[in-house]
């Protein structure tokens, strides 16, 4: 059997290089004429480890990133890390953890209000959406994290978030240990505190 990659093959390693933004399986094989994609992103992300670019599949979609040990070289010196602020820190891992949620229910937990502004920063970074509104009284807007999340990230689903001993040992906690804690319930979320499907599992 040879080696040489197959027209499908090249087909969808041309589409995913030539993509503006990560796609879903059902994307490729529409841009494909309905093609059967699933075992070629297989094989693709397979042929691509440990090359300086790497197929990943996060939060459902498809897309090549810069391997994670060369990104330094890529990196522009002008280029600034997104910096959030403790309260946008602070809302943003309440989402990731108790999605989906309120403006209210992350209040509640972290303990104060949140402005607007808050809450905006993360609506335009790309981290959270809004996921519709909350049957009760007054249908409150309620946020949920977005593949783009995922994808800044390294995380293939939200399954893959940290549980609350990891964030202490990477010293990840400080200045939002308090309200992580709360979040979690003081542990890790794959005990049963915290179900990452968004599901409350502590009754």
């Amino acid at each position: 059997m040879s080696g040489e990659p197959d027209d499908l093959e090249r087909a969808v390693e041309a589409t995913l290089f030539a993509a503006e933004q990560p796609m879903t399986e059902q994307e490729i094989s529409a841009h494909l004429e309905g093609a059967a994609v699933g075992p070629v992103l297989a094989r693709l992300a397979e042929v691509y480890t440990g090359r300086g670019v790497n197929l990943v599949e996060r939060g459902g979609r498809w897309h090549f990133q810069t391997a994670s040990d060369l990104a330094h070289l890529l990196r522009r010196e002008k280029e600034e890390p997104r910096r959030l602020s403790r309260a946008a820190t602070e809302a943003l891992a309440i989402v990731a953890y108790h999605e989906p949620v309120s403006r209210a229910e992350i209040e509640a937990i972290r303990g104060v209000q949140t402005a607007k502004g808050t809450l905006d920063v993360l609506l335009e970074a790309g981290w959270i959406r809004i996921a519709g509104r909350r049957e009760v009284p007054g249908r409150p807007t309620i946020y949920a994290t977005t593949p783009e999340f995922l994808t800044h990230f390294g995380l293939s689903s939200r399954r893959d978030l940290p549980g609350i001993e990891e964030l202490r040992a990477a010293g990840l906690l400080d200045p939002v240990e308090e309200a992580f804690a709360v979040l979690t319930g003081g542990d890790d979320p794959d005990t049963g505190t915290i179900d990452p499907s968004g599901e409350d599992n502590s009754d």
